[in-house]
């Protein structure tokens, strides 16, 4: 069985997350989704904890039909080298790592690993779907129709705005 790793964030998952899954799975057996920053929630980059975004995930792929996938904490070390061998020791074997973050791709090759670059979609990231709920704008045609429905149901536009409110 050939594994894929795919490390992300995930503040919140979106239509690119869903469609780089997608694209992962027509070439490996099943993908492995590691879920960083997983002891980081309720701070402006990470508002989401551990536990929402792995349920996220699994609305989305459950609806989508995608069953062949397993995901994984992944916390923060503050040091790349730890982090890469911390993934490499606690997480199922896999063959390549799929990524287009420029710092996961470079951690991961200073460790050999057989890199995939993911093709980016314009406009389309957690962080800019961030700023459009705390200012208010038109996110939703850039999530899953299910994360609407989560975010919504957790009150996360509200916990977005309380705290960019609170750094400001």
């Amino acid at each position: 069985m050939k594994r894929s790793l795919f490390v992300g964030r995930f503040q919140p998952f979106h239509n690119a997350h869903l469609s780089d899954i997608i694209d992962i799975l027509k070439e490996i057996d099943e993908v492995i989704i590691a879920i960083g920053s997983s002891q980081e929630f309720n701070t402006s980059r990470n508002p989401f904890s551990y536990s929402e975004r792995k349920e996220m995930i699994e609305d989305v792929l459950e609806n989508h039909g995608i069953e062949n996938y397993r995901i994984y904490p992944v916390p923060d070390f503050h040091d790349d080298n730890k982090w890469v061998i911390y993934i490499k020791n606690n997480l199922p074997e896999y063959e390549f790592v799929y990524s287009g973050n420029p710092w996961t791709l470079r951690c991961f090759k200073e460790h050999d690993s057989k890199l995939r670059k993911i093709r980016l979609i314009r406009g389309i990231s957690s962080t800019i779907i961030r700023n459009m709920l705390i200012n208010n704008e038109s996110w939703q045609n850039l999530v899953p129709k299910e994360i609407v429905s989560y975010i919504n149901r957790i009150k996360g536009v509200e916990r977005i705005i309380r705290i960019a409110a609170n750094i400001k």
